[in-house]
């Protein structure tokens, strides 16, 4: 650590962000479940601050950041706010159940290019709404950061003006963000040290950092910054965040424990949890976490060559700087079978971190034994897979009730489905270039809505030959962009269910009924032959 720096705690805060600019990255959309679960598991993981959203920018956000706050016990929640009356006094309410833990985050950019472009502000002014969104801010907590919009970008000399100015008016932390990931680690460290230098009063707050990942740098450049006297890094789970995301909480945490040698820091994380926070990130958000990535991708721990297993055999750390048991990754995943009570299932999902209804629980149970009927083996991440579908699925408008595909290298592919629909039952069939695209086509057809395929992944959430595949979708319905996902052993089946999930969501979401189906209606299953006539 640079030799000049006063002597300072060694402690590092950890400020996640993934509900917040996580969130934003696209096709990352949480619900208000979803959102409460993450926030849950933070706890776990023991971060000491969550941001959870940014109030003002919709009813649902700011009912997510009120929900979290009331919720989530243990770390600071914190609201972003823009230096606008209107988005602090919403910030304020939004963070009120926290009480003392209630933390208003205000931004402003300072950069040139802001200043110029976006802003059309003078320095002068700038300076200004800074101190002015300070002040109204301390009027509602007295927890207050600050973060200097594009701080990377903007002269040192102002930037270290607009820090002080702020520190004054009352701000406990400082946060410097790399808004745009333009900044490199040497250059970055090097302006932190800078305004510990010529700031006064900087030492009596904490200095955070934001970094984005644009270069591939905001691990790199989180950890030069924090070597030269910042003590708060803000992060994501998986790295999510605008663009090509944030600082990796994994990756930034466990390079400070795995060489504390040379960082000499250290965080309260409970890394023991990082695996479970990381796949329920992943799962909620349909955001596939890469086979390489460090930490928690599924390489991470894996050994192919033969050389590096050899040595594995003999010590374990010849080729693992990091044990799998520290980040919360062990080999026994196996703990329930079809023959589990309802009982032992539930207590399960209370060890795995999920709070249901009685009527989610039940429908829960139900799908875990549909699943046990197909799998000789059920995971933790099966039944991830099972709650999450419970928590997003959208009040049905249609229902799937029958699905069959016909496909070959030398067959037409052609898919027949049979949706219900309250109590009558729609059924058609389609061709397509495949038994997807077949599938979708033939819904398409039954609910009369034309829905315009984005973006398809499939991921396999769990091992073996029967493992569950989940698939994630963005369609377009005109100009509204819904994304659905559903997992099933069967990843047609899954397909189907996810595209039905989009469009359920997007009926219920236009608080339209839905339009009076073109195809025939299939006969009821009590009776030989029925045309227009509603199922008994």
């Amino acid at each position: 650590m640079n030799a000049k720096r006063k002597n300072i705690a060694d402690r590092v805060k950890i400020f996640d962000t993934t509900l917040r600019d996580g969130e934003q990255c696209p096709g990352a959309s949480m619900g208000l479940r979803e959102k409460l679960e993450v926030a849950r598991q933070l706890a776990r993981l023991k971060v000491d601050i969550i941001e959870a959203g940014f109030p003002i920018a919709s009813p649902g956000d700011f009912e997510a950041v009120h929900a979290v706050a009331r919720e989530v016990k243990g770390p600071i929640i914190a609201g972003l706010a823009r230096c606008l009356e209107k988005d602090i006094e919403r910030a304020a309410e939004a963070v009120a159940p926290a009480g003392t833990r209630g933390r208003i985050h205000v931004f402003l950019a300072t950069s040139a290019i802001h200043r110029q472009f976006k802003l059309r502000k003078a320095k002068e002014e700038i300076v200004k709404q800074a101190v002015a969104g300070v002040t109204m801010a301390r009027q509602h907590v007295k927890d207050v950061q600050f973060s200097p919009e594009d701080a990377s970008r903007t002269e040192p000399e102002f930037l270290a003006d607009v820090c002080q100015a702020v520190i004054e008016a009352g701000a406990t932390t400082v946060n410097i963000p790399d808004t745009v990931g333009y900044a490199v680690p040497e250059q970055f460290g090097d302006l932190i040290a800078y305004l510990r230098d010529n700031v006064p009063g900087i030492d009596n707050v904490t200095i955070h950092v934001h970094c984005h990942n644009d270069l591939g740098l905001a691990v790199a450049n989180s950890l030069a910054a924090v070597r030269n006297g910042a003590r708060g890094i803000e992060c994501t789970i998986n790295g999510l965040g605008e663009r090509a995301g944030n600082c990796s909480l994994e990756e930034v945490v466990m390079a400070m424990r795995t060489r504390n040698d040379f960082y000499g820091l250290q965080t309260g994380v409970e890394t023991r949890e990082i695996f479970r926070a990381s796949r329920l990130v992943s799962q909620l958000t349909g955001m596939v976490v890469q086979r390489n990535k460090a930490v928690v991708g599924a390489n991470a721990f894996a050994h192919e060559s033969g050389i590096h297993q050899d040595g594995m055999l003999k010590h374990s750390t010849t080729y693992e700087i990091m044990q799998p048991e520290d980040v919360g990754i062990s080999g026994t995943e196996l703990v329930l079978g079809k023959h589990s009570g309802r009982h032992a299932f539930t207590n399960h999902l209370h060890k795995l971190g999920f709070r249901l209804s009685a009527t989610e629980s039940a429908a829960a149970y139900d799908a875990f034994i549909a699943l046990a009927d197909k799998k000789k083996t059920i995971y933790d991440d099966d039944l991830v897979a099972i709650v999450q579908q419970q928590m997003t699925e959208p009040p049905p408008v249609y229902t799937l009730d029958y699905l069959h595909v016909s496909t070959g290298s030398d067959t037409v592919p052609t898919a027949t489905v049979r949706l219900q629909k309250q109590d009558e039952v729609l059924q058609d069939a389609a061709c397509g270039d495949g038994p997807v695209d077949a599938a979708l086509k033939t819904i398409d057809r039954i609910c009369g809505i034309q829905g315009k395929l984005l973006d398809f992944s499939l991921q396999s959430i769990t091992q073996g030959k029967d493992a569950l595949g989940e698939v994630s979708l963005r369609v377009e319905f005109g100009r509204r962009v819904v994304n659905g996902k559903a997992s099933s052993t069967d990843i047609v089946e899954a397909a189907a269910r996810a595209y039905l999930n989009c469009v359920n969501r997007h009926l219920v979401d236009q608080n339209d009924p839905a339009p009076t189906p073109k195809t025939r209606r299939a006969r009821p299953k009590t009776t030989k032959r029925s045309t227009r006539k509603k199922r008994s």
